[in-house]
């Protein structure tokens, strides 16, 4: 399923559902959000809510914010095996 939105993206993740993710970060209205804060919004449920993430990968063709959201993609899968929730 495509979401445009960050906001849609959350909340299909929120419901479950998703189990692999391609993230995009320039959205076209940074006003509503960027890939990153879909990044930012797994890391914080996994951290505080033993959210489990989904298979996730970035197609940004923004190289520095790809390498942003893949260090944060990485630091999730790395909480996520050390707490026994991938």
């Amino acid at each position: 399923m495509r979401v445009y939105w960050p906001d849609q993206a959350i909340a299909l993740l929120a419901g479950g559902a998703v189990t692999h993710l391609s993230l995009d970060h320039d959205l076209g209205d940074d006003a509503r959000g960027t890939g990153y804060d879909v990044v930012l919004w797994i890391e914080e449920q996994v951290f505080t809510a033993g959210f489990r993430p989904p298979a996730m990968r970035v197609h940004s063709a923004n190289a520095s914010a790809r390498e942003k959201m893949e260090a944060g993609i990485r630091t999730i899968e790395r909480y996520a095996g050390r707490a026994g929730i991938e």
